[in-house]
This record gives structure tokens, C-alpha cells and sequence, in this order.
């Protein structure tokens, strides 16, 4: 019988596995997208939209197979900053789900790192 630490680990890396399996989904579609239909923003509020979302996503999913944490704060931050900055430029959020779903592993990477933490010994 297996106790609940074992299950628990083995819960962890079925999600790290799969923030990283959609990870590499997720970065592989962008850059099908960006060879597909061409790479051409027309002005600084584009520029700044592509740097975060697909720049910033994809650099923070690269990066969380190393530094989940890290990783994952940066994609989570790069698709807010997104959704900041479009609703500010087009005066609306992004529609669809497709934004959230590209971006979806960086919070399965934050999740995995904060459940993958060890208990700090604390004073009691």
C-alpha cells in the first residue's frame, strides 16, 4: 500500500508531465502560426503585444523545465501584461479562449512548483 507521500509525488509529476507536454504543444503551434501566416506587427503597441504574447509565454514555458516557479510566473505574467496592454490599445480583451489555452501550461507549472515545495520546519 502506498502512503500519501508516494501518491502525492506521483500526482505532481503526472502534472509537471503535463504543463510540460502542453508546453511544448502550446510553443509548437506559435511557432507553426508565425511560419504559417508570416511575422509582421505594424506599430509599438503591436511590438509590445508579440513580446509578451508569443515572446514571453513561450520563453517562460521553455524556461519552467528547469525553474517551474520561475517558468510559470513568467508566462502567467506575460499573458496578463498581454491582456493589460490589449484591453488598453484595442479598449477590449482579447476575445476567444484560444489565449488562456496557449498559456494554460504556465499555470499547471506553478501549481506543480508550489505542490512539489517541501514543508518548511517552522518554530512551534
Amino acid at each position: 500500500m502506498e502512503d500519501r507521500t508516494e501518491r502525492h509525488q506521483r500526482w505532481v509529476s503526472a502534472l509537471r508531465w503535463t504543463a510540460r507536454v502542453w508546453s511544448v504543444a502550446s510553443v509548437g503551434l506559435v511557432l507553426g502560426f508565425i511560419v504559417g501566416e508570416g511575422f509582421n506587427p505594424s506599430g509599438p503597441n503591436e511590438w509590445l503585444g508579440v513580446l509578451l504574447f508569443p515572446v514571453g509565454i513561450s520563453v517562460g514555458m521553455i524556461l519552467a523545465w528547469w525553474k517551474e516557479g520561475l517558468g510559470g510566473a513568467i508566462t502567467v505574467g506575460s499573458l496578463v501584461a498581454f491582456y493589460v496592454v490589449h484591453l488598453t490599445t484595442a479598449g477590449t480583451f482579447p476575445k476567444g479562449w484560444a489565449w488562456l489555452a496557449f498559456a494554460a501550461p504556465g499555470f499547471l507549472f506553478l501549481l506543480s512548483s508550489h505542490l512539489s515545495r517541501r514543508p518548511r520546519m517552522g518554530a512551534a
